[in-house]
């Protein structure tokens, strides 16, 4: 860690109210730290609006906004409206009551030598303030130079390269096969294991939206895909599953997507029963939501006939659970996956065949057998 440096003493203060002590000048532009700094510092403090922080942030730090969202709006509103001049002043002493309530409450409890690296967007007047302040109470505070942007601009260049960095074995497949179930219990088995679906909290089709659970913004989803891949072992396999460029509303990187394109592929089979009694578990909450589900069906008009939909959207109604998804399987899913699936992976004719009963209780005996035929492919997993 850095020494104080830019932190110098000036003249006495001569108000003898004020404590017998010297004040210091903070000078900014030495209190600065860059990205590679990160694991240098105590603790890490997003000082954004609680919906900036939410959207994503470096992981592992808190929020401590020196602005609510409702003041960040009235200090840019002001600023456009009336004067930067007022809208600054303004904003500085929203700042300062909000730096005043964290010092009593979030930070209150934090000793003498707490050393703090601290962010806002671009690194400016929010993270300015409160690094100013720290650094005038005793603690050495640091700015993230460049704020934010400075962290995202980091992890897209990260997505540019590090995936290439794995060799990918791709789980590919019928829907209803138990890919994303078998996926799982590789994972347990020992397996180097990326769960994009879990990432994306989406199922990848056009029914996978997790009840009640919406799924994280872009940027977050790219934050939490890099400290996945900063976890793996390059050495070591990593098994994925089959995904397109999209994620509901998440996209891939291209870098990830052309790189696991090319590796080795798992067909994962089932059979016909099988895959319909998986889907009526990981899909039968659809059913508790009628009209939702007839909505999402409808957007396939045009790939297949009103006809064909509207009788899928009456065995709904009728709550013709097996019979709807026996057609969905039939006359949809696979004859999508026969077109698509080729066109991309360019090691599917040479795939490792594996039949899976995605229902049982032995998935982890399943996946170890697996991981045993793989033999060589998978070298180095335990």
């Amino acid at each position: 860690m850095a020494g104080r440096a830019g932190i110098e003493p000036a003249a006495p203060c001569d108000n003898s109210a004020l404590p017998n002590r010297r004040f210091r000048v903070v000078t900014l532009k030495n209190l600065l730290a860059n990205l590679d700094r990160l694991a240098d510092f105590d603790e890490i403090v997003d000082v954004r609006t609680p919906l900036e922080f939410a959207e994503d942030h470096i992981p592992g730090a808190i929020n401590a906004p020196v602005l609510s969202n409702e003041e960040r709006v009235i200090v840019g509103t002001m600023y456009k409206q009336v004067s930067p001049f007022e809208a600054t002043r303004v904003g500085a002493a929203m700042v300062a009551r909000n730096i005043a309530n964290h010092l009593d409450t979030t930070f209150a409890g934090r000793p003498r030598n707490w050393r703090p690296l601290i962010y806002c967007w671009r690194g400016g007047k929010r993270s300015g303030s409160m690094t100013t302040w720290f650094n005038l109470i005793g603690w050495q505070a640091r700015q993230l130079e460049g704020g934010y942007k400075t962290y995202r601009r980091a992890t897209l260049d990260t997505l540019g390269a590090l995936p290439a960095q794995f060799g990918y074995i791709v789980l590919v497949g019928h829907t209803g096969s138990g890919k994303t179930r078998l996926l799982q219990a590789l994972r347990q088995a020992g397996a180097q294991v990326l769960d994009l679906e879990a990432l994306a909290r989406h199922r990848g089709s056009l029914l996978g939206a997790l009840p009640g659970e919406p799924q994280p913004s872009q940027k977050s989803f790219d934050s939490a895909l890099v400290g996945v891949l900063r976890g793996f072992d390059r050495a070591r396999p990593v098994f994925v599953e089959a995904e397109s460029r999209r994620i509901g509303a998440i996209t891939l990187p291209e870098s990830l997507i052309a790189t696991f394109h090319q590796g080795a592929c798992v067909e994962v089979e089932a059979h016909h029963d099988d895959r319909i009694a998986f889907l009526l578990q990981d899909y039968g909450h659809l059913f508790e939501a009628p009209a939702f589900f007839k909505e999402q069906l409808a957007k396939l008009v045009g790939l297949h006939s009103r006809e064909r939909v509207t009788h899928w959207q009456r065995l709904i109604d009728e709550r013709a659970r097996a019979e709807l998804f026996a057609e969905l399987i039939d006359l949809h899913y696979d004859p999508a996956y026969a077109r698509s699936s080729g066109a991309h992976f360019s090691q599917l004719g040479h795939a490792t065949h594996f039949m899976f009963r995605p229902n049982d209780a032995d998935s982890v005996e399943q996946a170890r057998a697996l991981i045993a035929r793989l033999g060589e492919t998978a070298i180095a997993l335990t």
